[in-house]
C-alpha cells in the first residue's frame, strides 16, 4: 500500500508528545507488582483478571530519507523513503495475534493514553513516497514512524477450591510481553529548526546528524 501526503517543508506541525504519566520515556519500563485486589474471587461470577504490569513509549522511524536542497533547486519534489526499522504488533513474542488478546490491548492504550494496534499489524508497507514543497535550501529529513509500545502483562484465572474461588497466576514463571504501536505518522524535519526532546520528530531528526 503506498502512503502520499502533500505538505510545505518548514510548516511547524503540532508535534505528539510521548510522555506517559508514571513512565519513563526511553527508560527502562516500570515493572508493578500486578496481582488482583482480592485473593479470593467468586467462581460463579468471576473467570479472570488481566493487567498491565508495565509499558514503554519509544518513539521509531519506521521510514526515512535525507534530502539536500541547495540555493536554485527549491521546488516540489516527490521522493521514495527507505525502510530503516519496522514495528509490529506480537503477545508473547509471537506476531500471531488472536481476538482474546484485545481486552489487554485495550489496557495497553488507557495506560498510555492513545489508542495502540489491538491485532496482527505491522508498519511494513510496499513504498512509502512523501510529496514536499521545498521552499528554502537545507538539509531535511522525509520521516514516516509511530510510538513504539513495549509491556509485561498478567492473567489470573478464578480456580474453585470448595465453595471459594481463589486467583491463580496463569504465568507463574514470569508476566507475557507485548509490543504494539500508535498510528503511523509521516512529515518533514529540517537541520534549521530543533524539535521537541523525545517526539517522533525529534528521532527522526536526529538521524541528519545536524
Amino acid at each position: 500500500m503506498s502512503s502520499r501526503t502533500r505538505r510545505t517543508a518548514f510548516t511547524s506541525g503540532v508535534a505528539a508528545l510521548v510522555a506517559v504519566t508514571g513512565l519513563g520515556l526511553g527508560a527502562a519500563p516500570a515493572h508493578a507488582d500486578t496481582t488482583p485486589p482480592t485473593a479470593t474471587c467468586d467462581p460463579a461470577r468471576d473467570y479472570l483478571w488481566e493487567d498491565i504490569a508495565s509499558a514503554r513509549v519509544e518513539p521509531t522511524v519506521t521510514d526515512f530519507l535525507a534530502v539536500a536542497i541547495t540555493p536554485g533547486t527549491t521546488g516540489s519534489y516527490t521522493k521514495t523513503l527507505s525502510e530503516v526499522d519496522s514495528v509490529s504488533t506480537t503477545i508473547n513474542t509471537s506476531t500471531e495475534v488472536s481476538a482474546e488478546f484485545k481486552a489487554i490491548f485495550a489496557k495497553v492504550s488507557v495506560k498510555v493514553g492513545f489508542s495502540v494496534a489491538n491485532t496482527k499489524s505491522t508498519t511494513r508497507t510496499t513504498t512509502v513516497t512523501d510529496t514536499v514543497n521545498f521552499n528554502s535550501p537545507g538539509y531535511y529529513g522525509l520521516y514516516r514512524g509511530t510510538r513504539k509500545v513495549t509491556g509485561e502483562w498478567v492473567r489470573y484465572i478464578c480456580a474453585r477450591s470448595g465453595n471459594t474461588g481463589y486467583w491463580i497466576n496463569t504465568s507463574p514463571n514470569g508476566p507475557g510481553t507485548f509490543t504494539t504501536f500508535d498510528v503511523p505518522e509521516q512529515g518533514t524535519v529540517s537541520c534549521a529548526y530543533p524539535e521537541p526532546a523525545g517526539t517522533l520528530r525529534a528521532a527522526a531528526r536526529a538521524r541528519l546528524v545536524c
